[in-house]
């Protein structure tokens, strides 16, 4: 779960930049809690009923994995989106660090084929 201020412009973030699902959502007033459906299951959640301020440095980041770094990279800087690193790379897999429209970090993340 990550904390929003602006709930329109965090889902157009989520709903058409990244493209996620979106699934249980609701309010009671002003306030927002907001689920996206994740492909293998489970789901990743944006609310505003917490006092939590949105940050990069937070201490948490949520990790997406995708199946083309590069590819994603390219669509969300073409939207505009922020990345705070270029490609790391690791044992395991290729990475990069951006920020969502409210200022909480994402990383995305390719795994590397496992040797056969």
């Amino acid at each position: 779960m990550y904390p929003i201020a602006d709930v329109t412009r965090a889902r157009d973030f989520y709903e058409n930049k990244l493209g996620l699902t979106l699934g249980s959502h609701g309010h009671q007033g002003e306030k927002w809690w907001i689920e996206y459906d994740l492909p293998g299951g489970g789901c990743f959640a944006l609310t505003n009923f917490t006092q939590g301020t949105p940050s990069a440095s937070a201490g948490g980041t949520v990790a997406f994995e995708v199946d083309d770094l590069d590819a994603w990279m390219t669509d969300l800087q073409n939207k505009q989106v922020e990345f705070k690193s270029g490609v790391i790379d690791s044992p395991v897999c290729r990475m990069a660090v951006c920020l969502d429209s409210e200022g909480n970090s994402i990383l995305l993340h390719q795994l590397k084929k496992k040797p056969t």
